[in-house]
């Protein structure tokens, strides 16, 4: 049985819902998860089908006000099926260190 940490859960959650506070207030930072796509995807990372879902996800919210409101959906919702989906998001860098001090977490592994 995989291993289940609420805690961890609830600070990724709060931590993605601020990554999406980020990028609601200034879209431009959608630079940051598609420049972590190409740069992974160009070392060899082995989720090219995830990374070019949530690339496919980012081009289309910077030109759609709907699409954007997906993909601030999706990085808020706490689903089961969100949190599968985010165990891939490009979103390292969205964040300054000061905001990332906030949510130390156990590994969830």
């Amino acid at each position: 049985m995989p291993y289940h940490d609420p805690e961890g859960d609830r600070l990724a959650h709060q931590q993605f819902c601020l990554i999406a506070d980020k990028i609601e207030a200034d879209p431009a930072l959608l630079r940051i998860p598609l420049e972590n796509i190409e740069r992974w995807l160009g070392r060899g990372h082995w989720a090219v089908r995830e990374l070019n879902q949530w690339r496919q996800w980012i081009d289309s919210a910077q030109t759609s006000p709907s699409a954007m409101k997906r993909l601030l959906e999706l990085l808020r919702d706490d689903s089961e099926e969100a949190r599968e989906l985010k165990g891939f998001a490009p979103f390292a860098g969205v964040l300054t260190t000061e905001e990332r001090r906030g949510f130390v977490c156990a590994s969830r592994h």
